[in-house]
């Protein structure tokens, strides 16, 4: 690749309409390459059919189209698929199809490893090599757009912000990906459709409240007690949960949208009265649902399922408070494509 030339798709419209100006066409030649590259998703210059010969060369003098490759695809007994998706310099990030009966659902990743350091997780292993860009976040949700029509004769309906990394540690590439796949330019889906799973990063929640997104906010919190959830998430001794709850209680107020708690129950980590009795206090502070995710153990051992005893004592208590809480079976787990095991491991 020639490091002088650009990636187009990191111009805006506008920008792209003033260097054809700047080269002596007409201004709505942007228009055409700007459609080529979003709503109709095309890579290759060559291919874009209503411009001259002329004007492509022109193009492929001045810019590149760095995008994704879908370079391993693993296929499991529940439908699930998991891709290992090759960017444009040789890093590798997974993203995953979950399909269902009603859905089909996109868990895309938003960073080549990972910001923060869950113990319970895989993909908190790798080092964090950089974070994605747009236009790579964007062609995920493409690509499993096109697997699920393949595979399961249906559009996407959902996307997930649960793959590899922290997607607020990428916030305004995350942020412009989003308006991206939303925009009638792009892939018009709609915000509700759209979640975006943290761990918590309190200043940041209060930017996105500021902000006023329009998607679905989840948040990864696994013990409402701080010397247990450090224990397992060290990133909460900088970011504790005094701090975590007055950023949502923030975001409660500023776009009155209800916060999904994700929550896995261990044994002997945080399946105790004590811990329910925090959990509950927590989702005091603002209207939210908790959904319980079954654990996928990554290898060691060291993080066990807890007793289904112990979930049961979690949903009485919870739905005794009146408050809503799903059960989360995992999907995929067959290719290692479940929560928490995306690790690259091929």
């Amino acid at each position: 690749m020639n490091p002088k030339k650009k990636d187009i798709r990191s111009l805006t419209k506008e920008q792209l309409r003033n260097f054809f100006v700047e080269n002596g066409d007409k201004a709505f030649r942007g228009n055409q390459v700007f459609e080529w590259l979003w709503s109709k998703s095309l890579h290759d210059f060559d291919a874009m059919t209503n411009i001259s010969i002329e004007t492509r060369e022109i193009l492929k003098e001045n810019f590149v189209i760095n995008h994704i490759e879908v370079d391993s695809m693993q296929r499991s007994k529940d439908g699930t698929i998991k891709n290992g998706i090759r960017l444009h310099d040789g890093f590798i990030v997974e993203s995953v199809l979950i399909p269902t009966e009603k859905r089909t659902t996109a868990c895309v990743s938003s960073q080549v490893g990972c910001s923060l350091d869950c113990r319970f997780c895989a993909t908190s292993r790798l080092k964090r090599m950089r974070n994605l860009n747009p236009d790579e976040i964007y062609d995920q949700v493409v690509a499993i757009d096109k697997q699920s029509k393949l595979y399961h004769n249906r559009k996407l309906s959902n996307i997930v912000f649960m793959g590899m990394g922290e997607p607020l540690m990428n916030y305004n590439n995350v942020i412009k990906s989003i308006d991206k796949i939303t925009s009638p330019e792009g892939l018009g889906m709609s915000s509700k459709r759209i979640t975006l799973s943290t761990s918590g990063i309190p200043k940041i929640i209060k930017k996105m409240a500021d902000d006023q997104v329009k998607f679905n906010l989840a948040v990864s919190l696994h013990s409402a007690i701080d010397s247990i959830r450090t224990s397992i998430m060290p990133f909460n001794e900088t970011f504790p949960l005094k701090d975590l709850g007055d950023s949502l209680v923030y975001w409660f107020e500023k776009t009155q949208r209800v916060v999904t708690y994700e929550y896995i129950v261990w044994d002997g980590i945080n399946d105790k009265k004590e811990d329910i009795k925090a959990l509950i206090n927590f989702c005091k502070l603002i209207p939210c649902k908790v959904n319980l995710i079954e654990y996928n153990p990554i290898d060691d051992g060291e993080f066990q399922q807890a007793t289904s005893r112990a979930i049961d004592n979690y949903i009485s208590n919870l739905e005794m408070h009146d408050i809503v809480v799903n059960v989360r079976r995992s999907r995929g787990k067959d290719i290692d494509a479940a929560c928490g095991q995306l690790a690259n491991k091929s």
